[in-house]
């Protein structure tokens, strides 16, 4: 019951800051009494805003980053596919689908490809988990053991930190993220 409590309440309060920046629709419409339903809508959120995100940046600003200390873009994006298809992997209990060192790579199109495919690797992992096999403990490789919704969720907190440096990297190449663009006004 505790962790149930303290997931709802992480899930409001980042729901909350997420309204208040730019968001698709008010908080309530990601929650429901399903923790699980409600991990997956929050997935569903940032899946969209990565991947059009991802799509928004135009293929020569793949090697752009604002300091010669931080990822280009395409490391950022690939970065983020090798880590959905490692952390929903731990939570099925198999190995990476990942076929490369993603990060490792700078062609967009192939970038795309990569973070579109794990973003829905994890849409169907987050199908697979129920309120019932939500605290269900999985060995995470490495050593350890978590909960298969911690694991979701860390992974989706995980994506919105890198959507934050994303959009960052956007507005700085004069391009408007795209959970900002669904809610502003046609021209």
């Amino acid at each position: 019951m505790i962790r149930a409590t303290a997931f709802v309440l992480c899930s409001l309060a980042l729901s909350w800051s997420t309204a208040a920046q730019t968001s698709d629709g008010p908080f309530g419409d990601a929650l429901s009494a399903s923790i699980a339903l409600s991990a997956q809508s929050m997935h569903e959120t940032i899946h969209r805003n990565l991947g059009d995100a991802a799509e928004a940046m135009p293929a020569d600003d793949y090697d752009y980053r604002p300091t010669p200390e931080v990822r280009s873009f395409g490391q950022l994006v690939g970065h983020l596919a090798n880590a959905n298809f490692f952390f929903c992997s731990q939570v099925r209990s198999e190995r990476s689908p990942a076929t490369a060192n993603y990060e490792q790579l700078s062609d967009k199109a192939t970038l795309v490809d990569a973070l579109r495919d794990s973003l829905s690797y994890c849409d169907d992992t987050h199908a697979t988990v129920t309120d019932a096999t939500f605290d269900d403990v999985v060995m995470i490789a490495g050593g350890g053991e978590a909960t298969r919704g911690g694991v979701l969720v860390f992974n989706t907190a995980h994506n919105n930190e890198h959507y934050g440096n994303i959009v960052v990297y956007l507005r700085l190449q004069g391009l408007v993220p795209p959970s900002t663009a669904r809610v502003q006004p046609a021209p």
